[in-house]
């Protein structure tokens, strides 16, 4: 297991490239889930200094808050509302480049300006849960953030 990490420079597909590996040595060997959704939100945050970098599990049939990096959070979020719930319902990743465009969005914080929400599987099977990650910076989002994040959610266990 690293203890840290190195913080890279360069390009955003660099900085994925870097960050990959060393993900991967954070969860080598660990089963626990919550503890691997925790480190790895931890180093999203510490390399890319996004906004708000955090997991929302299913529970009861709506997403609860789990492990994250950034300020306090909306702590549940029902199927089919907002960018998570959207997400979980359609069983897709969506990239929004304004979220005051997005129908329905639900502002946790006014300081969020973009997001991308991903499925979170486990083993490849059913959808557990989703990773959210804000910015204050519009368009902040693309197809290499999607690329790489689903990479490092394909290393959960």
């Amino acid at each position: 297991m690293a203890e840290d990490l190195v913080i890279a420079k360069g390009t955003k597909e660099s900085q994925y490239q870097s960050l990959l590996p060393q993900v991967e040595a954070l969860l080598e060997g660990e089963q626990d889930l919550i503890a691997n959704l925790a480190n790895m939100a931890a180093a999203l945050k510490a390399q890319f200094n996004f906004f708000w970098v955090g997991f929302y599990l299913i529970k009861n049939n709506e997403l609860v808050l789990g492990p994250f990096q950034g300020p306090v959070a909306c702590t549940r979020i029902q199927m089919g509302k907002g960018v998570c719930g959207t997400a979980w319902k359609e069983n897709r990743v969506l990239i929004v480049p304004d979220v005051d465009q997005f129908p329905g969005h639900i502002a946790c914080s006014s300081y969020s300006k973009s997001e991308i929400v991903l499925p979170v599987r486990r083993q490849g099977g059913d959808v557990i849960g989703v990773l959210d990650i804000d910015s204050e910076r519009l368009a902040d989002f693309d197809e290499i953030d999607e690329r790489y994040l689903i990479q490092l959610l394909a290393l959960l266990p």
